[in-house]
């Protein structure tokens, strides 16, 4: 049997080729939108790609199953859960496509796959246990997708904290706690083989170790551990799950209702030039995504720009700040260009006009085109000083869990990844110190605030660096 696993970091997903080395035949469990990179394994080694498999209706990237369906490959999706959330697109199809429930078997030469109904992250998940018939007659590993991570278990909490679906959360949470003990029944020696790991939103403490076992999840994954009753899980599972990026519901939607086509091609943006940026600068009806340095965007900058630097976050930022219909122009390093337009099509982001180089940029300044912002920097020994400012407030955009475990007087707490939607409710007419833990999501939840026309300043500062008596906590929580 052959098998990869194939590892986007910033989204920090899985994706499985399994094929069978004997007929040259494979298939992908759990594939991202650009299937290209799927087809360059197979051809390396040798195989072809018949079938493609989801584990569930993903919300933070566009599956790749209707690109491999507009491809003549065999899809396979889910047929459990409610009728809320089967994959509409594929009924009245063309596509050669199968809908599995429990128990189903698919068969890719000496390799057989077997559906297992493992509801609770979603109501139609399923994960895959895979026998290699060529060695054994029992399963080598599972597919997991979302259900059991390498230290967590997916959170059940998306469809209403997401998706906006409301009063599911604790039902949802029992779900998976019946699904979690089907799983402590499972063989210790089976591999598991995650769809995400440590960076993922789809839980709240996977582990960074790209496989586990099944022995070794129960003896060691808190959330399992937490089973040991059906209220004890429910209350574990539900504490401390991140805000959901703002991405995610339109995640869902789309791969419910079918991802745009992209047929193996992706964007290309136009170069612009210093001369062009003008037309640009606080042009309401497009997006500049800046991805420099923050302290490099902070020193000057397009007016009206957003910033999303370039490393582990770009995708959830970008995803969290821009809509789907918004034309994108890009301030960029060349050399990063086609993996950024792979990272934003990898949620949906396909508007991509156009992109300029950060030395475009610079000239656009130096020659005297149009002037740039500047983002104003403090430090947490100035926010102290203008704490009793009415003009002022304190904007902490870091996670609710980290808010509850200590934050600055009067601080008024918003995620920066839920910050496009909860916005509505700051005022224009005060000034906002934004920070963060360490000054990164401050920085971005800076720009786009003062990209919609508040008054921000950043605070490029460590959190650890004040004194802990300083910090004030929920009564409940304080010892």
């Amino acid at each position: 049997m052959f098998f990869e696993q194939c590892y986007d970091k910033k989204l920090a997903q899985y994706a499985y080729l399994i094929g069978c080395q004997k007929t040259g035949e494979a298939v992908v469990i759990d594939p991202m939108r650009d299937i290209d990179q799927y087809y360059e394994v197979a051809e390396r080694e040798g195989l072809t790609i018949v079938g493609a498999f989801d584990t569930h209706i993903h919300a933070d990237f566009l599956s790749g199953l209707r690109e491999f369906a507009e491809k003549g490959v065999t899809v396979y999706a889910s047929d459990e859960g409610d009728e809320d959330w089967k994959y509409e697109w594929l009924f009245d199809s063309d596509y050669s496509y199968r809908l599995l429930t429990d128990g189903d078997e698919v068969n890719v030469g000496n390799v057989t796959i077997k559906a297992v109904y493992t509801p609770g992250h979603t109501p139609e998940h399923l994960s895959y246990l895979v026998t290699d018939g060529a060695a054994a007659d029992e399963p080598m590993g599972m597919a997991t997708g979302d259900f059991v991570f390498v230290g967590d278990v997916g959170r059940p909490d998306l469809l209403e904290s997401a998706a906006g679906i409301e009063g599911v959360m604790e039902s949802s949470a029992r779900k998976l706690y019946s699904s979690v003990e089907e799983f402590k029944s499972l063989p210790d020696y089976l591999q598991i083989w995650p769809g995400h790991g440590a960076g993922s939103a789809c839980g709240k403490a996977l582990g960074a170790v790209p496989e586990s076992t099944v022995g070794y999840e129960k003896r060691f994954n808190p959330s399992i551990i937490a089973s040991k009753t059906e209220n004890q899980f429910v209350k574990f599972i539900l504490d401390g799950q991140p805000e959901p990026p703002l991405y995610f519901k339109r995640m869902k939607r789309q791969n419910k209702e079918g991802p745009p086509v992209l047929n193996g091609r992706l964007p290309e943006p136009r170069r612009i030039f210093a001369d062009d940026l003008h037309a640009l600068s606080g042009n309401e009806n497009a997006v500049v995504l800046d991805t420099r340095e923050q302290d490099e965007f902070a020193g000057g900058f397009l007016p009206g720009s957003l910033l999303s630097t370039y490393n582990s976050q770009f995708n959830t930022v970008a995803g969290s700040y821009i809509n789907e219909d918004e034309p994108i122009y890009l301030i960029i390093e060349e050399s990063r260009l086609k993996q950024a337009i792979r990272d934003l099509v990898r949620i949906g982001l396909d508007k991509i006009e156009g992109y300029a180089t950060p030395r475009s940029l610079h000239r656009y300044h130096e020659e005297g085109e149009g002037m740039l912002n500047r983002l104003p920097v403090l430090k947490f020994k100035e926010v102290k000083q203008h704490h009793d400012d009415p003009n002022r407030r304190v904007l902490d955009v870091r996670k609710r869990s980290e808010y509850r475990e200590g934050h600055l007087p009067d601080a008024i707490n918003k995620a920066h990844t839920r910050l496009l939607e909860t916005r509505r409710n700051l005022n224009k007419g005060l000034t906002y110190m934004v920070h963060c833990q360490s000054g990164s999501r401050a920085a971005v939840a800076a720009a786009m605030l003062k990209r919609d026309g508040f008054n921000v300043e950043w605070v490029d500062d460590q959190f650890g660096s004040i004194d802990q008596e300083e910090l004030e906590r929920p009564v409940e929580e304080q010892s």
